[in-house]
């Protein structure tokens, strides 16, 4: 009896601790309840609606690109996208696997996609396979209820009519990146939306892109579409016309043929590119369609590097091309009195060092119009000599070099002018005097774009005026069916005497055509051509180097050759670099000819 008293009041004293838990319990159940009814209930309204009705979106048409007179360059087909849904996505493992065997996408490259999205958007698809085929929509179609959240989306695929050619210049598109969608403010791109990814498709891809439209569904519990309530039609994207006239592209592409380079070619009249060819080329369309990591890491460390734009990332020395500035310097500066003339014997001795002429027996006494005629590496050591480094710079910067063009384009290089200062912040050094001889010559530390070197002989062929590189020649607006033209833009005036460029474009006429030019090979019976060979030193020579190391491909120097025409009434400019390619009057020249010759049968009338 005593021990059933003392369990009494031992529950008895426990009591009160069970009285308290059980209202903590229900005062706590009662504000979440009160959390969830009242603060965010909008939140499970808004989610619980989600899963009835949503709101999807239309990807647009995308703008078609042609060339200046219409030939339909890049355009779109309809196609298919294997996608999923992550918030209708059940028994993700299951699911995924069984996408896997049935599509033959690997598991591992399904979940890195779905990995790679943000919980931002979880209704917005996340492509596991582009452009599948017509095989595989009816495979999915057949096993649809037991894949909930995969999705088949009916989509336009971009296709470049003319294959590999102008790949750099059109770029490519793909499903936009993450890095773009925080770029953008505006409702018009979503997660999966095709964008531009590199070339004119990427710098003009709000003009192709278009708006965006949506449409409000009615989805059942495995997500699949069961009414359609409402539709906001998409804006199509607008046509791009571009600058270059694919005829002389092709003939410029066929000129490089198998080597590597670029070429270019400007209307230097108004800056328009009537020419831009990088190779190797690539498959704009494979690339459109997305690669698997394998592939696309191959591509990237391909050693010729067929990503890289060479037109306006190839960095090269410009060797005796240069030439045309250190020329300009002497001319204004009147250093070297242009009838002064200089003997060559073959080369030059400035303290230690021999300086070679790439005539080893020497052109004798030259005064400047022959030597830029003849390419008298000596002429230009003196001037060198006279100038200095820093003021030959100053012309080059006149001339735009040293710095981007303002093309608009992705990803442009600068190049190099070097200077006293900038060696001394670059690499802590003090200028060498005998580095000048080099950089007189356009080797050493210079380096120059294709593009920029395009734009230099453009300047010298209309008096100094540097016009913006512009890749679009009009846009088509589709909403009014208007086209506008882009109308030119200076951007600025390489201050030299008319007097001057006139003593330049007569010399540069010589190189071409008088006795004993270096770039007789681009003679012409059409029209005089102007213009100026170059050959850049890859590898320097020196005593103890087998010359046979040498012949190898990858130890040749770079050719080069600008040129314009007609001499009279410049129409055309054009740069061509060939890598490792030997001698500019032999490998470059003929084909600026080619590009010339070209536009002056077909274009420039």
């Amino acid at each position: 009896m005593l021990e059933h008293q003392e369990d009494l009041n031992h529950l008895q004293r426990r009591f009160p601790i069970l009285i308290a838990f059980v209202i903590l319990t229900f005062l706590i159940l009662v504000i979440r309840i009160g959390y969830l009814q009242l603060i965010k209930s909008g939140y499970f309204r808004e989610l619980s609606e989600s899963n009835r009705l949503r709101s999807l979106p239309i990807e647009p048409y995308r703008g078609l690109i042609f060339d200046r007179n219409g030939e339909l360059l890049a355009h779109n087909i309809p196609g298919f996208h294997l996608s999923v849904i992550l918030e209708d996505l059940k028994n993700k493992e299951s699911t995924i696997k069984r996408v896997s065997e049935l599509i033959g996408i690997s598991e591992k490259d399904i979940k890195a996609r779905l990995a790679a999205r943000k919980d931002t958007y979880p209704f917005a698809p996340v492509r596991i396979k582009e452009n599948i085929s017509r095989k595989e929509v009816a495979v999915i179609e057949a096993n649809k209820l037991d894949l909930p959240g995969i999705v088949i989306e009916g989509v336009s695929r971009r296709e470049y009519r003319h294959g590999n050619m102008a790949s750099h210049l059109l770029g490519y598109v793909g499903e936009i990146t993450q890095t773009q969608l925080d770029n953008f403010e505006d409702d018009s791109v979503y997660p999966g939306i095709t964008a531009g990814q590199d070339g004119v498709e990427k710098t003009h891809d709000p003009i192709l892109r278009g708006r965006a439209g949506y449409k409000q569904v009615e989805v059942d519990a495995y997500g699949h579409e069961m009414n359609v309530f409402g539709v906001k039609e998409p804006v199509r994207g607008d046509d791009i016309y571009l600058a270059i006239d694919v005829n002389l592209q092709k003939i410029a592409e066929d000129a490089l043929g198998a080597e590597s380079g670029a070429v270019v070619a400007i209307d230097t009249r108004n800056g328009d590119i009537l020419v831009m060819a990088s190779h190797p080329t690539y498959d704009h369309n494979l690339l459109s369609k997305r690669l698997n990591a394998k592939d696309w890491e191959a591509l990237i460390n391909d050693p010729s590097k067929p990503l890289n734009n060479r037109a306006i990332q190839g960095i090269y020395p410009p060797g005796s091309v240069y030439k045309i500035v250190t020329a300009s310097a002497v001319i204004e500066t009147n250093v070297l009195n242009p009838e002064d003339k200089i003997f060559c014997k073959g080369g030059l001795q400035y303290g230690k060092r021999f300086y070679r002429d790439w005539k080893a027996a020497g052109h004798g006494n030259v005064a400047l119009h022959r030597a830029i005629v003849e390419s008298c590496d000596v002429y230009f050591y003196n001037a060198g000599i006279s100038l200095g480094v820093d003021k030959i710079a100053d012309y080059a910067f006149g001339f735009g070099l040293g710095a981007q063009t303002g093309i608009d384009l992705p990803s442009e290089k600068a190049g190099l002018i070097p200077t006293t200062s900038w060696k001394l912040t670059a690499r802590k050094e003090e200028w060498i005097a005998g580095e000048t001889l080099s950089i007189a010559i356009g080797q050493g530390y210079v380096l120059t774009t294709p593009m920029q070197l395009a734009m230099l002989i453009s300047a010298v062929a209309n008096s100094g005026i540097r016009y913006q590189p512009n890749s679009v020649w009009a846009i088509k607006d589709k909403a009014e069916g208007e086209t506008y033209r882009f109308p030119p833009v200076e951007t600025g005036r390489v201050d030299l005497k008319e007097e001057t460029f006139q003593i330049l474009r007569d010399a540069l006429r010589g190189v071409v055509n008088e006795q004993g030019g270096t770039g007789g090979i681009a003679r012409s019976a059409l029209a005089e051509i102007g213009g100026k060979t170059g050959t850049a030193q890859v590898v320097a020579m020196k005593p103890n180097r087998s010359k046979a190391l040498l012949k190898e491909k990858r130890f040749k120097d770079h050719a080069l050759f600008v040129a314009f025409a007609p001499v009279s009434e410049p129409k055309i400019a054009v740069a061509v670099v060939v890598e490792h390619g030997g001698k500019g009057s032999a490998a470059a020249a003929p084909i600026a000819k080619k590009v010339i010759e070209g536009y002056l049968k077909n274009v420039g009338h």
